[in-house]
């Protein structure tokens, strides 16, 4: 069964994008909560997949190993399908019924792999995906996001904070060439205080459901 650009799959499949260290991962979490809270099935999932590909380009984010940037690229691309077609992926989850989250999707590979070797192959990498009902994207300064992960025991290869402003720029511009492709985006700004954003999501969120706050 095919979900390419259906309506069923637009209606369950939500994902939440940003640079690193805008706290996708954090406000992911509190979604699900809330959802869960309110009787709606929920499943969070994550790119780079915690799969043998997964693994090997977060080998490849810790410095632990190296590829090529146009590798990187491929990579991503060959973790993501299996994430949306392998067992237990996005749609085996969304023919079960439940609305699936993730966090980071196509639009952080045309950002990130777009500034390591530029956006043409990532967008023919990712061009043939299917199309999430919602992306909420995380905008925040970088000079944040890097404070923020100062905070953590371990850093990789892409957390500095010039590469993160050219990231975030990447973003914005790829954001808008999807939107002209008819992805929803909503952007949140993710530089205010946890509880904010929280408020921020939900709203964005519960509209696109049908829930009544």
């Amino acid at each position: 069964m095919s979900f390419y650009n259906t309506d069923e799959l637009r209606k369950r499949f939500i994902v939440i994008e940003g640079i690193d260290g805008a706290g996708t991962t954090t406000q992911l979490q509190l979604l699900a909560e809330s959802l869960g809270a309110r009787g709606i099935s929920c499943v969070t999932t994550a790119e780079p997949t915690k799969g043998p590909i997964g693994r090997i380009i977060r080998a490849i984010l810790s410095g632990e190993t190296q590829a090529t940037a146009t590798t990187v690229a491929y990579l991503y691309a060959s973790d993501r399908n299996e994430h949306i077609y392998g067992k237990q992926g996005i749609i085996e989850n969304i023919e079960a019924g439940s609305i699936v989250i993730s966090d980071r999707y196509a639009l952080s590979s045309l950002a990130y792999q777009g500034v390591t070797c530029g956006p043409e192959l990532p967008w023919l990498l990712n061009d043939g995906f299917p199309v999430p009902g919602l992306t909420l994207l995380f905008d925040v300064n970088p000079e944040i996001s890097i404070a923020r992960i100062h905070c953590r025991e371990k850093k990789e290869i892409y957390e500095t904070l010039e590469f993160q402003k050219r990231v975030r720029a990447m973003y914005e511009k790829m954001a808008d060439r999807l939107q002209e492709k008819g992805w929803r985006i909503e952007c949140i700004d993710a530089g205010k205080d946890v509880e904010a954003v929280r408020r921020d999501i939900e709203s964005h969120v519960f509209a696109f459901l049908g829930i009544q706050e």
